[in-house]
């Protein structure tokens, strides 16, 4: 079973799937660019920066601003 849901994470984004896959696809980009400049001394990868960035959008730690 893939985690998080689909029905969870477009609840995060008011069921508009455009949202969410902007709102991802920026966290995971952030993830790797943090991953990147951090070299050696950056934390052993567990997970993809996609699954990542879709955890903490269903955990409501990231939500994107209607600018």
């Amino acid at each position: 079973m893939i985690e998080p849901s689909i029905e969870a994470l477009l609840k995060c984004t008011d069921n508009n799937k455009y949202k969410l896959c902007i709102l991802a696809e920026k966290r995971a980009k952030e993830i790797a660019n943090k991953i990147y400049y951090e070299g050696a001394s950056a934390k052993p990868v567990e997970k993809k920066e996609i699954s990542q960035a879709l955890e903490e959008i269903v955990e409501k730690k990231i939500t994107m601003n209607e600018d």
